[in-house]
């Protein structure tokens, strides 16, 4: 049978309220619309700092128009709510998708994206003494939230921090983005962020 995240995750929170404590969470942040469904509760449990880190953006003005929205959008719902803003590393990306132009969505390209992301996010919540860190990618019905969990929980051991596994877009948890970025007026990309998958939009 399938993990389910979601349940477990809200059942882990639950757990935390019902004991009081408040650990502290670092959320990788692709973009502002899929940050705003989990800015709406995971302050109420954690001490959130939003982490944004998109090397898989490789034009500047996308990646700095992504940013600032995700920066207004933190100022407008939840100003105590930390944000770093991590490297371009466009490099990076470029290098591990090197002879995966072509690969299909969702492929082996996909995959080594979201593991040099996550990657990062675990290596700065270790620096910066967070405890756990998570991702906004599980919100988006088009990605794998099994292999994204996966990876999450490689890094968490590899870093010695801890991974938040979600699928935040269960219990209408995309929809719920999507009613946000309307209220926010939130600029919506239409393509995950590089250059591979603009193509075939």
């Amino acid at each position: 049978m399938a993990t389910n995240y979601h349940k477990e995750m809200k059942a882990f929170i639950a757990n935390l309220q019902e004991r009081g404590e408040t650990p502290s969470l670092l959320l990788h942040a692709c973009c502002a619309p899929c940050a705003s469904h989990e800015l709406t509760f995971l302050p109420e449990t954690f001490d959130l700092t939003v982490f944004y880190y998109n090397p898989n953006i490789t034009e500047d003005a996308e990646r700095e128009k992504r940013f600032d929205e995700l920066a207004r959008l933190i100022g407008a719902m939840c100003p105590t709510v930390g944000l770093i803003k991590g490297a371009a590393d466009t490099d990076r990306f470029l290098s591990l998708a090197k002879g995966l132009e072509s690969a299909p969505e969702g492929g082996l390209r996909c995959a080594r994206c979201f593991a040099l992301r996550l990657e990062e996010t675990a290596k700065r919540a270790a620096e910066e003494g967070i405890e756990y860190f998570a991702t906004t990618l599980t919100l988006s019905p088009l990605k794998n939230p099994m292999l994204i969990n996966e990876i999450g929980e490689k890094m968490a051991k590899k870093y010695g921090v801890k991974y938040l596994a979600t699928d935040f877009k269960k219990d209408g948890g995309y929809q719920h983005s999507v009613e946000l970025s309307k209220e926010y007026d939130l600029y919506r990309q239409n393509y995950c962020g590089c250059v591979f998958s603009k193509k075939i939009i």
